[in-house]
């Protein structure tokens, strides 16, 4: 069974959005489980300090090596032991379901300028980001990387073949998708149809449109994810 640790200064924030729809209802039928440890408890001055000023200067405040290590020797065992940092590794699909595979994750989430490195090289932590942007802490994207893999569990979606389909599995954006009302008029009085080929009940004919689709979407909006497309399918030439 998938079981996560999360460690935090912010333990109030657990488990949010990780508590509601697929996650929420995987969690209450046991099919992964989440603990979550309060770092401040960890700090033993009267003021439970858990951060001081970095040595050589500098703006901001460092979490200190001390309390973290004794917050991580109390959840042990550690299975991988994630540090969720702006620096770190990108959080793509292929991670996700890499990481959704353990028996167990560890997922520290920072604060301040960051963790004294002594703490990440001292346990071997993996460090991952979620984006290149900066967020105040480590908490959101704990839960965005929780979220991508606690969806891949087994029994988590009802349908396997979504999950197949989804964006990023196969290299490639998603296509685009259309419901009933078959003819739906806006609010200003347009009135848009469905692409004709996907109400004909052709599969073939839909799996090339979806394909097609999602190349064209790959190529105009993610360049990179196209070369890499091209590249693996290159390679699978060969």
């Amino acid at each position: 069974m998938f079981a996560a640790s999360v460690l935090t200064l912010f333990p109030d924030m657990f488990p949010g959005p990780l508590g509601a729809s697929l996650s929420g209802k995987a969690l209450e039928k046991g099919l992964w489980k989440l603990s979550v440890t309060d770092i401040r408890d960890f700090a033993e001055d009267v003021h439970k300090t858990v951060d001081d000023t970095p040595f050589g200067g500098g703006a901001g405040m460092v979490m200190k090596p001390d309390v973290v290590s004794k917050a991580l020797e109390s959840v042990r065992p550690h299975g991988r032991i994630v540090f969720l940092s702006p620096r770190g590794r990108k959080l793509t699909q292929a991670l996700a379901a890499e990481l959704a595979g353990q028996e167990k994750l560890t997922l520290l989430c920072g604060r301040y300028e960051g963790l004294d490195q002594r703490v990440i090289d001292h346990y071997g932590m993996e460090e991952i980001s979620v984006g290149d942007y900066v967020l105040s802490g480590g908490e959101l994207a704990a839960m965005v990387l929780l979220d991508a893999c606690v969806r891949l569990i087994p029994g988590v979606m009802g349908n396997a073949e979504t999950a197949e389909e989804e964006s990023f599995e196969n290299g490639l954006l998603e296509y685009p998708h259309y419901t009933r009302p078959a003819l739906w008029t806006t609010p200003d009085g347009e009135v848009h149809g469905v692409p004709e080929i996907l109400t004909g009940g052709h599969h073939a004919k839909i799996a090339a449109w979806r394909r097609e689709k999602s190349e064209e979407i790959t190529r105009e909006r993610r360049p990179d994810l196209w070369q890499s497309y091209l590249a693996k399918n290159t390679e699978k030439s060969k």
